[in-house]
C-alpha cells in the first residue's frame, strides 16, 4: 500500500517515482508536485494537514487557443477603452478549503500579465483581470489545471449549489430524527422514571444513546470539522473550531464516562449542540441563497444566438438575417428582433414597429412601442411586432452586460465595517480558548467534589459553545446581502457592499439637470414673433436638422402651422454642428440656431440670449424667437424635499447659462445651482466639495462620466448613456428620484441594522459569557442561546425587506 506524495490517497500496485524518490498515484500528481516545488510553492503541502489533504486527481485536460476560446469566450469581457485588458470569471472545480485558494491565488497572481484577482471562498467563482498582450487565455487555464484544479465555465456553478442544498436537508434529517429519540431516553432519565435500574440497564441506555448521538457528531457536524480544520492549518481560530470543540469533547468525554461505568453522560448534550447549531447554520444558508438570488435574476435573461447580419451599406432583408452567437455582434451590424426575444444589444430602431417589455430590467409593467430612430435597450422582451435595428455597442459594451457585471462583482468586496467585524472575530476565537480552559481550571480547584471534574469540564464546554461568534461575523454580510437583494427588487443595481456603507454615510448630493431632474425632453415654452412668415419654411428648415432643439420647434409649429410642409421646398441645406442651419427655401434664404450663429448672420439682438433658444430668419430679418425648457421629472420637487429632509445638502451642476440653471433650481427647492460647466469643471467642484464632505453625483450622460467618477459615489439614471451606467456605482433601472430616495434611505436603515446587529451580538456575548463561566448555563441550553443569537441577526436583518 501507497501513499501518494501530492494528494495523500493511499492506492496499490506500482507507483510514479520521481528523481527524489516520491511516490505518486498517478503522472498526473507527479507532475503536480514537480510544478509547484519549481515555483516554490511548497508552503502549500504545510497548509494542509499530512495525510488528509483529500485532494482531486489532477485533471488531464489541455487547452489549446481554438478549445479555450471556443469554451470561454463568452465568459470575456473586455474593456472598451483598452480592448486587451479582459476580464474572466471561471469556476475552479476541487477548491474545498482555504489552503487551496491560497494556492490558486498565489499561482495566478505569479503569472505575467494578471492584474487583479479574486475568488470567492464560498462558490470557488474566481474574477482574473488580464492583459492578454501578456498572458493568454489558455495559459490561465493551463495554469489552473497545472496546480492540480480543474477550470469550468461558471455557469456549471448551479448543479453544484443544487448538490449542496440537498446534502444540507440531508444532514439537517440526520439531526432531527436522532434528536428526538435520544431525548425520548434522556427525558425518561432526567424524570427520574429510571432510577430503580440496575446498572447494567443504565449502560445499555447509555449505549442506546450513544448510537443516537454518533450520526449528527460524525456526519452532519463533519462540516464544522472540515472548516475547523482549515482554519487551524492557517493557525487561525474560527467560530467552527469553537463549535468543533465543544461538540467533540462532550462526545467523547460522554464515551469515557460510558466505558468507565460514571453514572453521568452527556451524548444527548452532544446531540442537540450539533441539532441547534447546525439548524441555526442552515437557516442563514437559507435566507443568504435567497437574498443572493435576488442579485443573480440579471444574468438568467442572456441567451447565446441573435439574428445578425454583418455591417453593410443598406438594411437588410428579412431573410438575409442569419443566427449569430452574441459575442460576436459588433457595434453597427444590424440585428433582427422578433416577438418572443429578448434584445442582447443596444441599438437604435432602422425599420419596423413593435412593443417591448422591460420589466425585467427597470420593473416597468407596461409594453412600450418602438419605431424607427426609437434606442432599444438590451434587456427588453419584444412582446409583439419586430424591428431591425443598428447594434450601437457589441454585447460586451451593452447595458444588460454591464448591469450583471456590477451584480457579479458585488459578491467580491466587503464593506469595511465587515472587515473589522471579521479581524475582531478572528481574535475573539483565542480569547474564548484561553477562558474556556482558566474556566476548566478554575472549577477543578475550586469544586473540590467526586463530581468537580464534570462541573468544570460542563461549565468549560458551556463557555466554548455559548462565546462562538457566529453572530458577530453575520452581522454585516447577511444585512448587506439582503439590502442588495431588496434593491435589486426594485430596479436599483449597487455595484458592491461597501456602496452601502459610503452611501449613508453622505453628506451632499449633486445632480445633473438636462436627463436627470428634466426628462431631457425639451419643449416649447412661448415665443416671440417679430415679422410674419411662411411657417412652412420654419417647419422644413426645423425639420431638416436632429439637433434636439430644432425637434422641439418642429413639433411645436407642426402642431400650429397652417402653411403646408414640403421638405423638398428647401435647396442648398448647410448644417453647421452645435450652432444652427442655413437653406434656401422658395428662392428665399433661410437660417435658424442660436443666438450667436444668427448674430454672425448679420441680425441685430438686444440681450445674448440663452443656452435653449431658437432664432429664426426669414429673408435675412430676424423673424422670431422661441423659448425652450425641460420638462421636469413627476416627482423631483417631492423627492428633493424629502433629501433636504434627511439633512443632505443638494446641489445643482448643469452646462446650462446660468440663469437657466437658477430658474430650475428655484423651482425644486434646490438652495445651490452652479451653470455653465463643462464636464472637467463639475468633477473639479466634486473633488472641492469632498475636502469637506462625502458627496454624491447622480448622472445620466457622457459629459457627467467624469463627475460620476470623482464623486465618493456615483449614481446614474439608467436611460442614460450606457458607458455612464459602467463607470457608476448605483445604477436607478427606472429613471425614477423616488428610486433614489429610497436607495439613500436604503443605505441608512442598513447601516444602522448593522449596527443593531453588532450591538446585539456583543451584548450577548457580555451577557452569557459571565453567565456561562459561573456555571449558571449548560451546554445544551448554550447551543440554544448560541444559535438563537445568530437567528435574531439574521431576522434582525430580514427587516430590511419591510420597512422602507
Amino acid at each position: 500500500m501507497f501513499v501518494c506524495k501530492h494528494c495523500a490517497g493511499h492506492f496499490e500496485g506500482e507507483a510514479v517515482i520521481d528523481a527524489n524518490g516520491n511516490e505518486f498515484c498517478c503522472n498526473g500528481c507527479k507532475n503536480v508536485y514537480a510544478y509547484l516545488k519549481s515555483q516554490g510553492l511548497s508552503e502549500f503541502y504545510s497548509k494542509l494537514k499530512k495525510g488528509e489533504q483529500n485532494l482531486a486527481k489532477p485533471s488531464s485536460k489541455h487547452f489549446d487557443k481554438q478549445s479555450a476560446s471556443s469554451m470561454f469566450s463568452k465568459l470575456l469581457r473586455r474593456d472598451e477603452n483598452s480592448p486587451f485588458i479582459c476580464e474572466l470569471e471561471v469556476l475552479i472545480s476541487g477548491i474545498h478549503c482555504p489552503a487551496c485558494i491560497w494556492l490558486n491565488e498565489k499561482a495566478l497572481s505569479n503569472l505575467e500579465g494578471v492584474l487583479e484577482l479574486n475568488i470567492s471562498a464560498t462558490t470557488s467563482k474566481a474574477r482574473v483581470l488580464f492583459d492578454e498582450r501578456k498572458t493568454a487565455l489558455e495559459e490561465i487555464l493551463n495554469l489552473i489545471i497545472a496546480i492540480g484544479y480543474d477550470p469550468k465555465p461558471f455557469n456549471a456553478i448551479k448543479s453544484a449549489k443544487n448538490s449542496l442544498s440537498r446534502e444540507h436537508y440531508a444532514r439537517l434529517i440526520v439531526a432531527l430524527a436522532c434528536s428526538m429519540n435520544i431525548m425520548w431516553v434522556a427525558i425518561a432519565v432526567y424524570s427520574g422514571y429510571f432510577e430503580g435500574l440496575s446498572l447494567g440497564a443504565k449502560k445499555i441506555l447509555h449505549f442506546a444513546e450513544f448510537v443516537l448521538a454518533s450520526p449528527p457528531v460524525f456526519y452532519t457536524a463533519s462540516v464544522f470539522y472540515r472548516s475547523a480544520l482549515s482554519s487551524l492549518k492557517l493557525r487561525q481560530i474560527s467560530m467552527d473550531v469553537n463549535v468543533s470543540l465543544g461538540i467533540l469533547s462532550v462526545y467523547f468525554y460522554s464515551v469515557y464516562a460510558m466505558l468507565s461505568g460514571l453514572p453521568e453522560v452527556y451524548f444527548d448534550s452532544a446531540c442537540m449542540l450539533v441539532t441547534f447549531i447546525f439548524t441555526g447554520k442552515f437557516l442563514q444558508t437559507k435566507a443568504t441563497q435567497k437574498a443572493a438570488r435576488e442579485l443573480e435574476n440579471i444574468s438568467s435573461l442572456f441567451v447565446e444566438q441573435v439574428m445578425s447580419v454583418k455591417n453593410n451599406s443598406r438594411i437588410p432583408n428579412i431573410s438575409e438575417f442569419k443566427p449569430c452567437d452574441v459575442s460576436e455582434v459588433k457595434s453597427g451590424d444590424f440585428v433582427l428582433l422578433r416577438s418572443g426575444e429578448r434584445a442582447m444589444i443596444d441599438g437604435v430602431v432602422l425599420s419596423g414597429e413593435a412593443s417591448v417589455d422591460n420589466s425585467s430590467i427597470n420593473g416597468e409593467s407596461v409594453p412600450v412601442g418602438i419605431s424607427k430612430d426609437d434606442a432599444l435597450l438590451s434587456g427588453a422582451l419584444c412582446a409583439e411586432g419586430s424591428v431591425i435595428y443598428k447594434a450601437t455597442s457589441s454585447f460586451q459594451g451593452s447595458f444588460l452586460n454591464k448591469l450583471s457585471k456590477l451584480l457579479s462583482n458585488a459578491s467580491f468586496a466587503r464593506a469595511r465595517i465587515e472587515e473589522l467585524a471579521n479581524k475582531i472575530s478572528s481574535h475573539f476565537g483565542w480569547a474564548i480558548l484561553g477562558l474556556c480552559v482558566a474556566s476548566f481550571v478554575f472549577w477543578s480547584v475550586v469544586n473540590i467534589s467526586a463530581w468537580s471534574g464534570a462541573n468544570a469540564f460542563g461549565i468549560a464546554i458551556s463557555v466554548l459553545v455559548i462565546a462562538c461568534p457566529c453572530a458577530l461575523s453575520l452581522a454585516t454580510p447577511i444585512a448587506t446581502l439582503v439590502a442588495m437583494g431588496t434593491a435589486t427588487k426594485r430596479s436599483i443595481v449597487f455595484k458592491d457592499a461597501k456602496v452601502l456603507e459610503t452611501l449613508a454615510k453622505c453628506d451632499i448630493i449633486a445632480f445633473d439637470k438636462t436627463g436627470t431632474l428634466s426628462k431631457a425632453n425639451l419643449k416649447v415654452l412661448s415665443e416671440q414673433r417679430f415679422l410674419p412668415f411662411d411657417d412652412g419654411a420654419l417647419l422644413a428648415l426645423a425639420s431638416a436638422s436632429t439637433h434636439p432643439i430644432s425637434k422641439a420647434v418642429a413639433s411645436y409649429i407642426l402642431k400650429n402651422a397652417l402653411s403646408p410642409f414640403r421638405q423638398d421646398a428647401l435647396e442648398n441645406i448647410q448644417n453647421i454642428a452645435g450652432k444652427g442651419i442655413t437653406a434656401t427655401y422658395k428662392g428665399v434664404k433661410i437660417a435658424g440656431g442660436s443666438a450667436a450663429f444668427v448674430k454672425s448672420l448679420g441680425a441685430s439682438l438686444a440681450d445674448e440670449g440663452g443656452s435653449s433658444e431658437y432664432y429664426f430668419m426669414y429673408d435675412n430679418k430676424l423673424v422670431a424667437r422661441f423659448f425652450l425648457g425641460d420638462e421636469l421629472r413627476e416627482g423631483a420637487k417631492a423627492s428633493i424635499k424629502e433629501l433636504k429632509q434627511m439633512g443632505l445638502k443638494v446641489l445643482m451642476l448643469s452646462g446650462d447659462k446660468q440663469i437657466v440653471a437658477s430658474k430650475v433650481a428655484s423651482e425644486l427647492g434646490i438652495d445651490k445651482s452652479h451653470g455653465e460647466l463643462n464636464p472637467e469643471q463639475k468633477a473639479t467642484l466634486i473633488k472641492e466639495l469632498q475636502k469637506s464632505a462625502n458627496v454624491v453625483m447622480v448622472g445620466d450622460g457622457i459629459n457627467d462620466i467624469l463627475a460620476l467618477k470623482s464623486a465618493n459615489v456615483g449614481i446614474a439614471m439608467g436611460s442614460g448613456a450606457s458607458v455612464s451606467v459602467g463607470v457608476s456605482d448605483v445604477v436607478l433601472l427606472r429613471d425614477e428620484l423616488n428610486d433614489l430616495v429610497f436607495a439613500l434611505r436604503l443605505a441608512k436603515k442598513t447601516f444602522k441594522v448593522i449596527k443593531e446587529n453588532l450591538f446585539i451580538s456583543l451584548v450577548y456575548n457580555a451577557l452569557s459569557i459571565p453567565l456561562a463561566m459561573a456555571g449558571f448555563i449548560i451546554p445544551l441550553f448554550a447551543a440554544i442561546s448560541m444559535s438563537f443569537s445568530s437567528l435574531l441577526v439574521v431576522l434582525n436583518s430580514l427587516r430590511l425587506k419591510g420597512q422602507l
